[in-house]
């Protein structure tokens, strides 16, 4: 079973409506929609779909793959208001990229949360306050 990360740390998926792929979306009548969205999509493409969606799911397909981040911020960008929800391959040293980009949340596998276990993830939970370019600014004062 996999694993929600958040601010609070670790807890169980309470999403129980089922994904649809990005592709599938236009044949789709659910009144509740989270969309599946591959790391190479483009965010443009989902514009009209932002009013709708409830949740959006971005797929990292490993840790070295930070599209997902670009995607997940340009959702924001165009004021997607909806849950954002990281899946795959994110690691706890990404936590604080992952929620500055406009992620809600990261959906990890349960071997992920037992090789990095949750005081990990939320060492990093205070994102805001470890700003890199905040604490620039800071010293340059």
């Amino acid at each position: 079973m996999n694993v929600i990360v958040k601010d609070t740390g670790f807890g169980a998926d309470d999403w129980t409506q089922g994904y649809v792929a990005l592709d599938a979306v236009s044949g789709t009548t659910s009144t509740a929609l989270a969309i599946d969205v591959d790391s190479g999509a483009d965010p443009e493409t989902m514009r009209p779909l932002l009013d709708r969606a409830d949740l959006i799911r971005i797929d990292f397909p490993n840790f070295a793959d930070g599209r997902g981040f670009t995607i997940a911020r340009r959702l924001r960008l165009m004021k997607y208001q909806g849950r954002l929800r990281a899946k795959g391959h994110v690691i706890a040293d990404q936590y604080a990229m992952a929620r500055r980009s406009g992620f809600d949340e990261i959906e990890i596998e349960a071997e992920l949360a037992a090789r990095q276990p949750e005081a990990q993830w939320l060492s990093r939970a205070n994102w805001r306050d470890n700003d890199y370019q905040a604490l620039v600014r800071a010293t340059a004062s």
